[in-house]
């Protein structure tokens, strides 16, 4: 099973529960947080080999072309405008979807390449694998890097550690999974934003459940939404300082704290539940 992480906004807890997941399955973990990519901090991998992920653009030959407009006209990303007198070609705009070469009667076009990122393959202290991809600094979009992660995994079942929020980003890396799971908190914040990721799952139509992180006793406003829609909540992690302590030393809770083992299996254990009242 592929198993997807998410959650409406950053530091929810992500990477918490996907981390703790990996350590008990023994299971590849794959963070496609290309932006900022953590998993590793908690992880730390070894035997690390990183590979380039390389995007194209186009490139415009002059003597060529005949400023008709078309290019400019099809692209929606504004990567390519034609003026009067030459035509500006915006790289890190540009989606690589090679259409504008293909409606170029004039054959103008050429496309180049240039680096936008790396993959990082690793092995854990556990001895369980991992990859995480990096955009670099500047670029407008990681979609391939993520695209890549998952066209050089041959394994069939992972955890993906997902962007927050609904971008794209997050779409590209859920649209891989069989289940999903969104981390939330019980706060405004959390409610509003869980909502949003709801409704992409639902779009998607990919099952969902739910993990409350840092549940205070006596917060019901999160509860009483989730059972009022008969979303499932799979399990809660307490406001604990311990918790705390451990995430803020890059240590992963099972590992350290051993007592909350039992609340990321009986995630797992839910799972199979949740897909079965959905068929």
């Amino acid at each position: 099973m592929k198993l997807a992480v998410l959650s409406g906004k950053g530091g929810t807890g992500k990477t918490t529960v996907s981390s703790n997941l990996a350590f008990i399955t023994k299971s590849l973990l794959i963070d496609t947080d290309i932006e900022e990519p953590n998993s590793h901090i908690f992880l730390k991998p070894k035997n690390i080999k990183n590979f380039p992920v390389n995007t194209m653009y186009p490139e415009i030959d002059m003597e060529r072309c005949i400023l008709c407009g078309n290019c400019g006209d099809f692209c929606r990303f504004n990567a390519i405008i034609p003026s009067k007198k030459k035509v500006l070609v915006f790289e890190e705009s540009c989606h690589d979807c090679g259409g504008c070469k293909i409606i170029c009667r004039a054959g103008a076009i050429n496309y180049c390449k240039r680096e936008i990122g790396e993959i990082f393959v690793g092995e854990t202290y556990f001895n369980s694998p991992i990859k995480y991809g990096k955009l670099n600094i500047g670029e407008m979009s990681g979609v391939k890097i993520i695209k890549e992660l998952y066209k050089t995994t041959p394994e069939k079942d992972f955890i993906i550690d997902c962007p927050p929020g609904t971008s794209c980003t997050t779409v590209a890396s859920v649209e891989e999974s069989d289940f999903a799971i969104i981390v939330t908190e019980p706060s405004p914040f959390g409610l509003s934003d869980m909502k949003l990721v709801i409704e992409l799952l639902q779009d998607m139509k990919i099952p969902f459940g739910i993990v409350i992180n840092k549940s205070i006793e006596g917060s019901t406003e999160l509860k009483n939404y989730c059972n009022k829609n008969s979303f499932e909540i799979l399990g809660e992690i307490p406001f604990d300082r311990n918790i705390a302590k451990t995430y803020s030393k890059g240590e992963i809770i099972c590992d350290a704290l051993p007592q909350y083992r039992e609340i990321f299996e009986n995630i797992l254990k839910k799972i199979p539940e949740v897909i079965n009242n959905e068929i």
